[in-house]
């Protein structure tokens, strides 16, 4: 027993490299691999369970700070200042999952139970980091790796994303649980197997069987050309903060800002003439000042009644309001010109956005072509956020990101459309705009730096899914910290027995 003690203990350092290498990989990002997700733990937590608890948590603390920096390198984004602070945060808190495993599996006698210790945590673990930081899920959820993984997806319509993440992080339990107790833990391994089953079957009849048979409805996602977008930038740069924009001479602002306007308003018009019924704007796609508004709100509204389109426009205002003078907002006009909401965008990006945030409630409006939602690009990092309306069947995100960023942070989108079962259109302006069904099928992108002017054509049914998480909201992610709760009196209950 020594011995293999002392062994285990030699191939601590083994197994903290190869968790720490699979991890870089293993949330969603640039360079993911889907298959890391489902395996970087198993290494880690044979780390933890092998190492004295201090330096085992503190091996896995460094493991995510690792790939916390990686994460902003993949990114494109400066390894220091707040956002960087708030990495390492959020995986400060992911490693908490692995301190109780290694403080409560010892202590139970039934392998199904031992097996269900970090997945019930790390189900707690991003639920909380979804509700209190202000980076959302953008960085920490296990299920947005998956989302090309359709059937298994389809469980997040009942149990948010924090059920697909529940499954990957049990699967590396119980692999574990079958090297360490050999023969005695095939049955936990057989649950683990035929839960997962029914969940892939549930996912495939789900996908064959409620596939939306709702008309179509075309929608246009628009941005402005690289040529008219790269003198905004030039603009941006020599002025350097949007109140020295909100003051600079407008003579020099003015024209940038209308040339802007008016090829966003072009390509509007021209893809409603081609049969679009709704046309979205991206994010921040056109800059103006708080003066000149209204002016510019009364050209959309022309295009909108003279095409019957639905024109959802993403606007920067600049404001003489201290201290951000800017809001990032996004406004809906209707076909016969009526402004029917504006929308400020709830969630900065911390560190990036300067701008006044939004109160958070997603406006709707029904239309001829379904419920109408709207929420601004980092907001659908916020799954509560994102389903505070049910019914919805159509949500409309402006978006804006970079080189780096762009396909990655489309590509989570999928799950949101997925737990609300609404489509959801991602304008992205330096990204990808993409557009997912209510199962969370794409059905269409466009990348900005492979075209001159991005314009993203698809149909999406006018007719959503109901789903069971709109209206049960995150009781999964509370039965899991209930659970939780429950598995660490059994086991010091069992403790206090020996």
């Amino acid at each position: 027993m020594l011995l293999e003690r002392k062994q285990a203990t030699r191939a601590a350092p083994v197994w903290l490299a190869a968790g720490t290498l699979t991890l870089l990989f293993a949330y969603h990002g640039r360079w993911s691999i889907p298959a890391a997700a489902w395996i970087f733990a198993i290494f880690l937590l044979r780390f933890t369970r092998t190492s004295r608890v201090l330096p085992g948590v503190l091996g896995v603390w460094l493991a995510y700070a690792v790939g916390g920096t990686f994460s902003m390198v993949e990114f494109g984004l400066p390894v220091a200042g707040l956002l960087y602070v708030l990495v390492l945060i959020g995986g400060s808190v992911l490693v908490v999952p692995y301190l109780l495993d290694r403080l409560l599996v010892p202590r139970l006698r039934s392998g199904l139970l031992a097996s269900l210790v970090f997945p019930t945590a790390m189900v707690g673990a991003e639920y909380i980091l979804s509700m209190a930081s202000p980076l959302g899920t953008v960085l920490n959820s296990l299920a947005a790796t998956q989302h090309q993984n359709l059937p298994l997806i389809q469980l997040a319509a009942v149990t948010g994303p924090y059920g697909v993440s529940f499954l990957l992080a049990w699967f590396a339990t119980t692999v574990l649980l079958v090297a360490e107790r050999g023969r005695t833990a095939w049955a936990a391994a057989g649950i683990y197997g035929a839960v997962l089953a029914l969940v892939l079957a549930g996912g495939m009849i789900r996908i064959a069987a409620f596939a939306p048979d709702a008309p179509t409805v075309r929608v246009a996602a628009v941005s402005p050309s690289a040529a008219v977008n790269a003198r905004l930038d030039a603009l941006r740069h020599r002025y350097g903060s949007a109140r020295a924009l909100a003051d600079g001479d407008p003579a020099t602002v003015r024209p940038v800002f209308d040339e802007i306007s008016a090829d966003l308003l072009a390509t509007t018009e021209r893809e409603a003439t081609a049969g679009a019924k709704i046309v979205v704007w991206p994010e921040a796609g056109a800059p103006v000042r708080a003066a000149d508004r209204p002016a510019l709100i009364r050209r959309i509204a022309d295009v909108a009644r003279r095409t019957g389109t639905y024109v959802e426009a993403g606007l920067v205002t600049l404001t003489a309001d201290a201290p951000y003078f800017a809001r990032n907002q996004a406004v809906l006009v209707d076909p016969q010109g009526s402004a029917v909401w504006t929308y400020d965008k709830a969630h900065p990006v911390p560190g990036m956005d300067r701008i006044a945030p939004g109160d958070g409630r997603v406006p709707t409006v029904a239309t001829p072509y379904g419920l109408l939602a709207n929420a601004i690009c980092f907001d659908a990092d916020f799954p509560d956020l994102m389903r505070q309306r049910a019914g919805v069947d159509l949500m409309l995100v402006p978006s804006n990101d970079w080189a780096q960023a762009g396909r990655a942070h489309t590509e989570k989108a999928a799950l949101r459309a997925v737990e609300n079962g609404y489509s959801l259109i991602r304008s992205d302006n330096h990204g990808v705009s993409g557009a997912f069904d209510p199962l969370g099928r794409s059905v269409g992108s466009t990348d900005y730096f492979t075209t001159d002017r991005q314009a993203m054509v698809v149909s999406v049914p006018t007719r959503g899914l109901r789903t069971p998480y709109t209206a049960i909201g995150d009781v999964f992610a509370w039965l899991c910290l209930t659970g939780l709760a429950a598995l660490a009196a059994v086991a010091y209950r069992e403790v206090g027995q020996r």
